[in-house]
């Protein structure tokens, strides 16, 4: 039997992919054609369309905010959109300090990376326990994302992964994929520096490691944080396995 690839390959969304064969609890893996992470979905092809359609992807759950949706919106037949808006995205911050006429730097861009991590934590535990409320309610196919598919879409799928108890080394390769697959946009203006787009448009372990550190602090663990903040305690996370690891 031929393993699915990873990456679906389409041409408008290049950080489409599946979350399908990590090994979690009880050295199940996970099932493939279940679980997709992806960035913007406004510029798929009619062939994209088509190859999504053909998985059975039922629901979409949207991390961008207003701006974003606005700015590319999306419709796919047969597709329940979802959004679970969260904000301030990391551009808006960037935004706020080059109005104040602050030169941004690739340090000064990491630890906004850093801080957006943690808020993730903080701030917006509610918009990722909606999520898990969608993936408890049906194991129909579904893809969550938002603009890039790398940080609000990177902190989900580490927590779906990690709910299932796939090792953490394992989350982390998962995440840093994005690093090989997306495609970063030209920019617009000369208003940063490449150091700053390459630390913008990419990944990082401190990056997720900063959000799940916060997690320990916050909570005591991963555990605690899915129980206390995401409603997904043992009888959840019991569920989750039946739903989408292989028997």
């Amino acid at each position: 039997m031929t393993t699915p690839t990873r990456s679906l390959n389409l041409a408008g969304a290049t950080n489409f992919r599946d979350l399908g064969g990590y090994v979690g609890q009880g050295g199940r893996t996970v099932r493939w054609r279940k679980l997709f992470r992806s960035d913007n979905l406004a510029a798929l092809t009619a062939d994209d369309r088509a190859t999504l359609a053909s998985l059975g992807l039922s629901q979409a759950f949207d991390f961008r905010g207003a701006a974003e949706r606005d700015a590319m919106p999306y419709a796919l037949a047969g597709v329940t959109s979802h959004s679970l808006a969260i904000e301030p995205t990391i551009l808006m911050r960037m935004k706020e300090m080059l109005e104040s006429g602050h030169r941004l730097t690739a340090q000064d861009t990491v630890h906004l990376m850093q801080q957006t991590y943690r808020a993730f934590v903080i701030d917006n535990s509610s918009r990722f326990a909606e999520l898990f409320s969608g993936l408890l309610a049906s194991d129909a196919p579904l893809v969550f994302h938002c603009t890039a598919g790398k940080d609000r879409t990177g902190f989900a799928a580490a927590l779906i992964l990690l709910a299932l108890d796939v090792p953490r080394p394992l989350v982390m390769h998962d995440y840093l994929l994005t690093n090989q697959l997306y495609r970063m946009p030209q920019p617009s203006t000369g208003l940063v520096s490449k150091d700053v787009l390459n630390v913008l448009w990419r990944v990082q372990e401190d990056f997720l490691e900063a959000s799940l550190h916060e997690v320990d602090l916050a909570y005591g663990g991963i555990r605690q944080y899915l129980a206390q903040a995401l409603g997904v305690g043992p009888a959840e996370r019991e569920l989750l396995a039946a739903k989408y690891l292989q028997d």
